[in-house]
């Protein structure tokens, strides 16, 4: 029996332990494992390829790019549709069609069948104008004040601006003292401010104490449009005229841009009052102001009156605004009744 001690063990692996006393220590490789055999030729542990077997090109891991996951950038790749036509959670698959805008809490709704704009809103556009961008008609709704109703008393004239599904876009609010509303009748000077749903105010109307008979050609009525207030964006100068109302739609600069041409007679039972918008020349139809016939007890025991306007989608912004402002000085000229016409006329009923 020998006294020489065993010789130490060796491990056969790729890279064995130490094998004698103070030789370093030279880890196993990676993934290395004395149950798992070694990874073959050309592949990693786990049994991935070593290189180009993915789309990374480096192999494991493999989802570095895949679709859906983030890559090592931390972007995140759009997810594509499956074959079959099916899309991956999350895709979205586009479409032509057109998709209802719902009206967001506190903004302004679109219109149904209509899909947000990609393009920014016209640099020349006012700030609060933008929604009178998307639309081609709106509707002005006079509100009914119970005093005036019943006591003739002439109050501040209130109006919503609705789109054409009935929701309300604008408010304006008439801005007068209560001595000029009552002593002067329809024909007073006012200030209309026109505000959003925030009551922010975004276009603001003012019209001067003028003669309103055609007999007076250098003193006819005119109404300003600011946007915003003290912003001069167009003007409404009626225009002279002996049987017909006439009206012209001037920008900033005093240039007519558009005319308005109402009936001879304005008065219509049970129809509707309708007022032409044209070109300058008056040859081309443009658009149309109508007032709408709101009941035989509302036309008779108020003024609150109904009206509706039409323009070109793509008319500038600034006299879409001014054309609306022109619904109000149409309105208070030839709509608007004095609290002792309303008076006569419930008394009259009655008797």
């Amino acid at each position: 029996m020998s006294d020489k001690p065993p010789p130490p063990e060796v491990y056969p692996g790729p890279t064995p332990y130490p094998t004698a006393a103070g030789q370093g220590y030279v880890p196993p490789p990676v993934g290395f494992h004395p149950d798992v055999a070694p990874p073959a030729a050309g592949y990693q542990a786990g049994g991935y390829p070593a290189g180009g077997g993915y789309p990374t090109g480096g192999g494991y891991p493999p989802s570095q790019q895949y679709p859906g996951y983030p890559n090592p950038q931390g972007d995140v790749i759009a997810m594509q549709p499956m074959p079959g036509g099916h899309p991956n959670p999350g895709y979205q698959q586009p479409s032509s069609d057109s998709v209802a805008v719902q009206p967001m809490p506190g903004a302004p709704p679109a219109p149904a069948g209509w899909s947000p704009s990609p393009q920014a809103p016209p640099v020349s556009c006012p700030p609060g104008l933008e929604y009178l961008t998307q639309v081609d008609q709106l509707l002005v709704k006079q509100k009914i004040e119970a005093l005036e109703a019943f006591t003739g008393f002439e109050t501040n004239n209130k109006y919503e601006v609705k789109n054409s599904m009935n929701q309300r876009v604008f408010i304006a609010v008439e801005d007068t003292c209560c001595c000029t509303r009552n002593c002067c009748g329809s024909a007073r000077p006012f200030d209309m401010k026109i505000m959003d749903n925030h009551k922010k105010e975004i276009i603001h109307l003012s019209r001067p104490l003028r003669c309103s008979t055609c007999w007076c050609p250098c003193c006819l009525q005119k109404l300003t449009v600011e946007a915003p207030k003290g912003s001069v964006i167009g003007y409404v100068r009626q225009a002279w005229s002996l049987c017909h109302p006439k009206y012209k739609i001037n920008n900033a600069e005093d240039q007519t841009m558009l005319r308005i041409k109402g009936p001879c007679c304005r008065c219509n039972i049970c129809g509707d009052i309708e007022f032409e918008v044209t070109s300058p020349d008056e040859q081309t139809h443009v658009g149309q102001i109508t007032k709408q016939w709101s009941g035989l007890a509302k036309e008779v025991f108020t003024d609150a009156d109904n009206f509706g306007v039409t323009f070109p989608l793509d008319l500038d912004v600034k006299t879409k605004a001014t054309v609306l402002g022109a619904v109000f000085l149409i309105d208070f000229m030839y709509f608007e009744h004095d609290s002792g016409d309303v008076k006569d006329e419930a008394k009259r009923l009655r008797g």
